[in-house]
């Protein structure tokens, strides 16, 4: 059971003997439960407001590619996404199907391919951007942009601290 359940008010709400003087495994488990449900419930609102047939994982993709404005290889965008060589084989069939990436062989290389995303894939990437980004926005809005600020830094220091080095007892 969570502290979100155990405390409806989040676990801040615990009662001091927890809350100020938790274990450092308290405090770490409380950390990531938070971490997990919030990724969870992003996961399900913007999920809801993409394009009928786009998952998260395809626009992940395309929001790469456009950002890169360059080619990758299927296992570059393994790698970039911490997902197997053939789930990411999976996504880009998907993608490709739908017009939305280029996948071409590397000239220099068979075994190689190289994606890039296209006119249509672009177009699609920026539809969805445009149907959650109110969504987003509103969560940060009611929040307030200075506390989102202010955790920015330590939510970006765990995310830099996870992909550097697997955790440590």
């Amino acid at each position: 059971m969570t502290d979100r359940a155990t405390f409806p008010d989040g676990p801040e709400a615990a009662p001091d003997s927890m809350a100020g003087g938790r274990s450092p495994d308290r405090l770490a488990a409380s950390l990531f439960a938070e971490v997990l449900i919030t990724e969870q419930l992003s996961r399900n609102l913007i999920q809801k407001a993409l394009p009928k047939g786009m998952q998260i994982s395809h626009f992940s993709v395309l929001n790469l590619l456009a950002h890169v404005n360059e080619e990758r290889t299927p296992a570059q965008l393994a790698d970039a996404f911490h997902v197997t060589r053939g789930a990411m084989t999976n996504t880009l069939s998907r993608l490709e199907w739908a017009g939305h990436v280029h996948i071409r062989p590397d000239w220099d290389d068979a075994r190689r391919k190289f994606v890039s995303i296209s006119t249509a894939g672009r177009a699609a990437r920026d539809q969805a951007i445009s149907a959650f980004m109110p969504l987003i926005t509103g969560v940060v809005r009611d929040i307030g942009a200075d506390r989102v600020r202010g955790a920015l830094p330590v939510l970006r220091e765990l995310r830099q601290r996870l992909e550097a080095d697997p955790p440590r007892d």
